[in-house]
């Protein structure tokens, strides 16, 4: 089975061609949010301009705001990951945030189980193994993964995908080369079983 990685919180372009080197199948920019690692539009649009066509780019907000929804859209990312309600968002992928109050959602492409927002926060298993098989679009795992602990979550509940931040990082926004090579590695060493 063949687990997707999406390393979150990029800062700076150099990581993002970094993550695209290793092996990510996608990177995730923070935008629009109260995140440590949230950039603006204008560096979100360098972000993804570093990288490759075949590598997909993720906006990451929690904005409430119509506007800023629009801003988002003019970066022209492959996916938007939102928290809030927004609807009727047409000519991107939508991925909607999920915490353990939440409800299962079927209106987007996917979910990511995300109650950590990036501080390293773990998930709750129960509820992740619920989510995942229940429901009906892939199913995200995020909020503290890091390279000594994905193989084990993703051996147990079998994601579409797992999401890291905090558990590549040095600091806050900046990757550490050699935790995202080990992430990546431990994700695709327990595909080779």
């Amino acid at each position: 089975m063949e687990v997707r990685v999406k390393i979150c919180g990029l800062t700076r372009p150099q990581d993002a061609i970094l993550a695209e080197e290793l092996g990510a199948d996608a990177i995730g920019v923070v935008v629009f949010s109260d995140s440590p690692r949230n950039v603006s539009a204008e560096r979100a649009e360098e972000i993804f301009s570093s990288v490759g066509p075949f590598l997909s780019t993720v906006a990451v907000t929690h904005t409430g705001s119509a506007m800023n929804l629009l801003r988002i859209l003019a970066l022209n990312p492959d996916a938007i990951q939102i928290s809030h309600g927004f609807s009727g968002v047409q000519n991107v992928k939508i991925i909607r945030v999920l915490t353990p109050s939440d409800p299962l959602r079927a209106d987007c492409n996917a979910v990511v189980i995300d109650g950590s927002r990036g501080k390293g926060i773990p998930f709750d298993w129960e509820y992740a193994r619920q989510t995942i098989q229940n429901s009906t679009v892939p199913v995200i795992l995020a909020g503290g993964l890091d390279p000594s602990n994905v193989r084990e979550a993703i051996d147990y509940l079998r994601p579409y995908a797992v999401d890291v931040a905090s558990g590549v990082e040095s600091a806050p926004g900046i990757k550490d080369p050699e935790k995202m090579e080990k992430f990546l590695r431990a994700v695709r060493d327990r595909e080779d079983l």
